[in-house]
């Protein structure tokens, strides 16, 4: 196994609810903006600017990167990247900036900058590979596998992926590249799991504190049962690491199906059940945290429509900008949650279709951020 240096990329599509609006908000007093369903799909803007997404891990003189905080000598800068996905995990373009609010530790904050565009994508696909349930022909071994080349067909060939298999360490099967070729030998190599250990946080914080330094619109696809033996550190420490490393995660829990059937037979015991739901609650804790989703399929039927919803997600995104009113250089943690409203009115953001139907949406951003500390 090679120590972790590396990372990658994801892929998306974009949709069709344009969302009609001043940007000091809609036409009305009321709370209302109108999405209309187009007739095709339609990509969102372009972004002026397209990051160059680097070809290898390299943390040495690395520039700033969208998504996490940015810091002057002058006075700290914040970059939020915001997805507004419909009930259906649909991308919702064209809402205009007087419509987004932020707030910083619940204080109102000024937006300086707005963006919203596509950008290509560089993801690492950390996947849990071990013997305790990825033994060779198993149902989790063929799940795991179908998850993955499930994934991966999904990518653009601009978007960059590199695949890290995980049990008693994690060790670097392809390095990111937009070979599709090179990824799908990669994939080929997980036939047999070696160790029965499946140290999870310790792999998933190394590849994130790693991947702090690549530009670019970057996350973590986390591929696991959620159960860790033995890693070196606790759920909280790595909770608080991936907090800091402000990489998103998007966490696909397996065994759902298996696990139903085992429950169903009286197979399962309370004490495994309890494990399990504890592994659940660990997947959903690092998804939440770093501003990313978790997933728990029950049939291979919705692995599609997760992908979909991860590629809309990732890769059609508004990017925000503030300076923050609190300018305290220490090193503490501040919540960060993003809002939809009617200026004129203070009130949450209504959307709905052409018939005038609501239409569910919902907002994912970076929960916060560490405040940099002052140089002594």
């Amino acid at each position: 196994m090679k120590a972790l240096r590396v990372l990658a990329v994801l892929s998306a599509c974009s949709l069709g609810f344009v969302v009609f609006s001043r940007a000091q908000g809609p036409n009305n007093s009321g709370s209302e903006t109108v999405a209309r369903p187009k007739k095709g799909n339609s990509p969102a803007p372009a972004e002026e600017q397209q990051p160059k997404i680097p070809s290898k891990f390299s943390k040495k003189d690395a520039p700033p990167q969208e998504g996490v905080p940015t810091f002057s000598t002058d006075a700290i800068t914040v970059t939020v990247d915001v997805s507004v996905l419909d009930n259906r995990g649909h991308f919702i373009p064209k809402i205009p900036k007087g419509n987004f609010r932020i707030l910083e530790d619940n204080v109102p904050q000024q937006i300086a900058g707005y963006s919203v565009g596509e950008a290509p994508m560089t993801i690492a696909m950390v996947i849990e590979f071990s013997n305790r349930y990825q033994q060779f022909y198993s149902e989790t071994w063929f799940q795991t596998l179908q998850a993955s080349y499930g994934f991966v067909q999904t990518l653009k060939p601009e978007d960059y992926v590199a695949i890290i298999a995980y049990d008693l360490r994690p060790e670097i099967l392809s390095d990111f590249s937009t070979d599709r070729q090179q990824t799908y030998e990669a994939l080929q190599r997980m036939r047999f799991a070696g160790f029965s250990e499946s140290n999870l946080y310790d792999a998933l914080v190394d590849t994130a504190q790693r991947m702090q330094d690549i530009e670019g619109r970057k996350a973590i696809l986390l591929i696991a049962s959620g159960v860790d033996t033995f890693s070196k550190l606790t759920f909280d420490k790595a909770r608080r690491a991936i907090q800091e490393a402000g990489v998103p995660i998007y966490s696909f829990g397996l065994m759902q199906s298996l696990r139903d059937r085992a429950e169903a037979m009286g197979a399962l015991g309370p004490i495994r059940e309890l494990d399990f739901l504890q592994a659940d609650n660990q997947m959903k804790t690092f998804a939440t945290e770093s501003g990313g989703m978790a997933f728990f399929p029950h049939f291979y039927g919705e692995f599609p429509g997760i992908f979909q919803t991860i590629a809309q997600a990732l890769r059609s995104q508004y990017v925000l900008t503030y300076t923050p009113a609190n300018q305290d250089r220490n090193g503490k943690f501040r919540k960060i949650k993003v809002e939809l409203v009617n200026p004129e009115t203070n009130q949450p953001l209504k959307v709905v279709d052409e018939k005038q139907k609501p239409i569910k949406y919902e907002i994912h951003a970076k929960p916060g951020y560490t405040a940099p500390r002052a140089v002594e």
